[in-house]
């Protein structure tokens, strides 16, 4: 009973958007502060390669997807709750009407995914007559189609790190192919040679930095994601576990 009691409103319509904003915030202003001093237009000038920009842009692509995936949450996350309020205030009968179910005395649940997991249960309950209802495989679906694309974020987060140890590469080899024509007695050819090795290592490190920050801010964000997602899920396992199927193995319907 722990569990359906748990407050919804710890991964409701506004907690996970709200973690989203406040992070992308305090990252929005940090690159605020890297630009006034100058940081980021040397990064941009001294990578002749552009992967440093590549990244940046990259990360403001994942960052949009899981902004859209956490508004989708937030709006699962809300839907859920609502429904469990119904389930609760209901006189505990569930009916099955269309694609969708009808709490006696509280009215319809509102569509979400949740929703739709309680009528594939109603169904099933419904077609097996008086057995125990097992939902293992349903909730199995159910954490899928929550999860949706999340995984987006771990193929993101490798890639800017990818990206990021790809600039090192090519920075080194920037860096060391003066050497190999290189006259030890011609000291301007030295002098362009060491402004060429400067210029690679300049690349090496700048897209390392870049690939290393976007990858762990990437992972970040999506952390916060997952974990509004498992929230959702297991008060989902709770609501069915604890009241739907009670209430379904119970009502007459479900020995039909």
């Amino acid at each position: 009973m722990a569990t359906t009691n748990a407050n919804p409103d710890s991964f409701g319509d506004r907690g996970p958007l709200l973690r989203w904003l406040v992070f992308t915030g305090l990252c929005v202003f940090a690159f605020v502060l890297l630009w006034r001093f100058g940081l980021i237009r040397q990064m941009v000038a001294s990578d002749r390669t552009y992967l440093s920009s590549i990244i940046g842009l990259l990360y403001v692509a994942a960052s949009m997807h899981c902004l859209w995936r956490t508004i989708v949450i937030s709006r699962e996350a809300d839907a859920a709750r609502r429904g469990g309020a119904l389930i609760a205030a209901g006189s505990g009968g569930l009916n099955v009407e269309g694609d969708a179910i009808i709490v006696d005395g509280a009215g319809k649940l509102p569509p979400c995914l949740v929703s739709a997991h309680i009528h594939d249960l109603a169904v099933k309950a419904r077609l097996q007559g008086p057995r125990r209802l097992d939902q293992t495989l349903l909730l199995r679906g159910l954490a899928g189609r929550l999860r949706g694309s999340n995984q987006f974020g771990a193929f993101a987060s490798d890639t800017l790190m990818k990206l990021g140890l790809l600039g090192t590469i090519i920075g080194f080899i920037m860096m060391l192919a003066p050497i190999a024509g290189l006259d030890p007695s011609d000291r301007g050819a030295i002098k362009s040679s060491m402004n060429l090795m400067s210029d690679g290592m300049a690349v090496a490190m700048y897209t390392t930095l870049a690939g290393l920050v976007g990858s762990i801010l990437v992972r970040i964000q999506y952390y916060m994601l997952d974990d509004a997602t498992a929230k959702l899920f297991a008060y989902a396992v709770g609501l069915t576990e604890v009241r739907v199927v009670s209430i379904l193995e119970d009502q007459p319907g479900a020995a039909e």
